[in-house]
């Protein structure tokens, strides 16, 4: 696990260094949990939304797309009970002034288990090589056994405490457990007690007239408040999905994990509207397809993992998440829900409007089921970032940094490179990218030795770099290198655009998807 933490700092000082994600307001000291995205961040993480709203948009003919408001009426969010049960178990130590979460807490004390069983495995496997039965060690081992019934035990209380929100039963779970506070160490802990995470402000120009608005928690009541705008205008006949991808905000208690958990992020969303009945159908198709879509990536299908929700949501009949293995540990990336039609029905009462759908098959209305999928762009972006960092060890005893990011996603899809800055060089290059760059984004640089060159554009995950020389000017072809072997090819200068269009371009990676 140390060697693990220490591969993530240098992540996460590597997206600093390389112009992919700064502290906020740094300048200031930064602001708790906010990030900026820098000038190779940010295309890193267009081009993963890009690859998503085309997965989406483009490969379903009845999924279309909305950008809804960040401010929305509040008595949206009482209708989707946001202001009443949008809350977290909020814990302190009286010792280190810390606030946590206690479910993060139980959550961490269950790892800590599973990590004791992994050892008891591991030390067993490097004992009888080859040899090694893990189901039946798993099975027989006393110690084991011990560890594996503790933890459901565990859990089993977990489990039922979150479900019946018991606050006091958390509690007592940590009080049980001897769960120590991180900084302190102590176990002087407070109450349990609900936390709201919606941020509020006010709306109007006076104190008087002024309206309490939240700042939007999801992007997904935004949708739904827009269904029949949608259904209607697109004449959209069921099943239709309809798509968002906007920014989030939540007042994390702890917001920790460099980009993973923050107050502001970005959310895509698609809700997929269905008939009664048939909702975990779709919910078992989607979730099929959307793990699809992540391991198009090609970032190691071992990598990916599901896990159904102990606790359902209040809206929920069935929910599921992907999980990725970040340098942490599996986390979610994707949750998938089957909403019901709790949201729809909820803001038709709240609203007083009619919010059916006339089914001419049918012919009947009804309120539609809904099938969520819900990516949190930051947590994608950290889960290609983790996945594509190297530390590259050389034939000769040298090392390189190196991402080795999917080409399509790649902030840079090729650098030109000049071998001298004379002689003509310097011109020729820049003719070329005035070539490629209508179509890919493309990198000039002319500044120190090829290699040191070599090296930058391996560290920010240029897929190809291309290099003029004097030979260039005599029969118009260049060097093209890749970048995850490094082979350097001759290749003529006009069939540079179709060399990296085959191997960077969106359409490559979504044909995985037919």
């Amino acid at each position: 696990m140390a060697q693990q933490d220490d591969v993530f700092k240098k992540i996460v000082s590597h997206a600093k260094e390389y112009g992919f994600v700064f502290p906020s307001s740094e300048i200031y000291d930064g602001l708790s949990a906010v990030y900026d995205y820098g000038q190779n961040g940010v295309e890193l993480k267009n081009n993963i939304k890009r690859y998503w709203w085309d997965a989406m948009t483009l490969l379903h003919d009845n999924i279309v797309g909305i950008d809804s408001a960040i401010f929305m009426h509040p008595t949206i969010w009482k209708a989707s009970g946001h202001v009443d049960a949008f809350n977290d178990p909020l814990i302190d130590n009286r010792d280190s002034k810390k606030r946590y979460r206690a479910d993060v807490l139980i959550e961490d004390h269950l790892a800590k288990i599973d990590d004791k069983i992994a050892k008891e495995v591991a030390k067993a496997a490097k004992r009888f090589g080859d040899a090694f039965d893990e189901a039946q060690f798993r099975a027989t081992n006393t110690r084991v056994l011990e560890y594996q019934a503790r933890r459901d035990a565990l859990h089993e209380r977990f489990s039922e405490a979150m479900n019946a929100n018991d606050l006091e039963g958390l509690r007592q779970i940590i009080i049980d457990e001897e769960i120590v506070c991180p900084i302190s160490g102590t176990k002087n802990w407070t109450e349990v007690r609900q936390f709201n995470l919606m941020f509020k402000t006010e709306m109007g120009s006076t104190a008087d007239g002024s309206m309490t608005v939240y700042l939007r928690p999801e992007t997904a009541q935004g949708i739904f408040v827009n269904y029949l705008n949608v259904q209607k205008t697109g004449r959209m006949r069921i099943p239709f999905g309809i798509a968002q991808i906007g920014k989030a905000f939540r007042n994390e208690i702890v917001a920790r994990q460099f980009i993973f958990r923050m107050r502001e992020f970005e959310q895509m969303e698609m809700q997929f509207f269905v008939r009664p009945g048939e909702e975990l159908k779709w919910f078992a198709q989607w979730k099929e397809w959307r793990l699809k879509w992540h391991k198009a990536l090609g970032l190691g299908d071992h990598k990916y993992r599901y896990h159904d929700h102990d606790k359902l949501a209040h809206y929920a009949n069935a929910a599921t998440d992907i999980e990725f293995q970040m340098p942490f540990g599996f986390k979610e990336v994707e949750g998938i829900h089957s909403r019901t039609n709790f949201d729809l029905s909820q803001h038709q009462k709240f609203s007083g409007k009619k919010i059916e759908y006339f089914d001419p098959e049918l012919n009947e209305h009804y309120t539609p089921y809904v099938i969520e999928t819900s990516i949190g762009v930051d947590r994608m972006f950290l889960s290609v970032l983790c996945s594509s960092y190297e530390e590259e060890q050389l034939p000769g005893g040298d090392t390189r940094t190196v991402l080795h990011l999917p080409a399509a996603l790649a902030p840079v899809k090729c650098a030109v490179l000049p071998l001298v800055r004379k002689d003509g060089l310097p011109e020729k290059a820049r003719e070329i990218v005035d070539d490629l760059k209508f179509d890919f984004a493309t990198h000039y640089e002319e500044k120190d030795a090829i290699g040191k060159r070599y090296r930058r554009q391996d560290a920010i995950g240029t897929p190809f770099c291309i290099t003029v020389d004097h030979q260039t000017l005599e029969d118009n072809t260049v060097t093209l290198r890749e970048r995850d072997s490094m082979e350097q090819t001759r290749v003529s200068v006009d069939d540079l655009h179709k060399l990296i269009h085959d191997r960077v371009s969106l359409a490559s990676l979504l044909r995985k998807l037919k």
